[in-house]
């Protein structure tokens, strides 16, 4: 039996991107509410996977790599602003007015998201890299942790903590 070849987080990462795009444009060529819901739900759920995983495994191994402490930052409340549009997502309905909007947006956060990630100069994954994070043993971990949540997630739809807004409070 051939040796199981390693897994690299910033390719595991970039290989969600990728599928999270096609579901974005997939989504804007449905026209049946069904069809859109199904394809919302299954960008929902990939894009609650990633965020956990990178919050779980990656980002953690850039800090403590010594990856900038302010594109860390901005990650997590990236983050954090995806996943309040998630939730809004998951409890409503195609056929609700806003619904086709709040994908819209979210598909526009992760574009900017992404391209914080790996495409602007200076990002995040080439500074990864240049850190010398263990891109290997970081995507062992995010892989095997991917695989359970997805079972758990695609059973639950819970509320995501968005521990950047922690402190926010509006005034009453």
């Amino acid at each position: 039996m051939p040796a199981k070849k390693a897994v690299d987080a910033i390719a595991l990462l970039k290989a969600d991107h990728r599928k999270v795009e096609s579901l974005f444009a997939k989504f804007e060529k449905a026209k049946d509410t069904g069809r859109k819901r199904d394809i919302a739900s299954e960008i929902c759920l990939e894009l609650r996977v990633h965020a956990q995983i990178e919050e779980d495994v990656f980002y953690p191994g850039c800090r403590a790599e010594g990856v900038d402490e302010d594109l860390m930052n901005e990650a997590y409340v990236e983050h954090d602003g995806a996943k309040v549009l998630i939730a809004e997502i998951e409890k409503s309905d195609p056929n609700d007015q806003y619904y086709d909007a709040k994908v819209k947006v979210l598909s526009e956060q992760i574009k900017h998201h992404v391209k914080e990630e790996e495409k602007k100069q200076g990002n995040m994954f080439a500074r990864a890299r240049k850190a010398g994070v263990d891109v290997k043993a970081l995507g062992e971990k995010m892989a095997a942790e991917k695989a359970e949540l997805i079972v758990k997630m695609k059973s639950t739809r819970p509320t995501p903590p968005t521990p950047t807004f922690q402190h926010t409070r509006l005034a009453a």
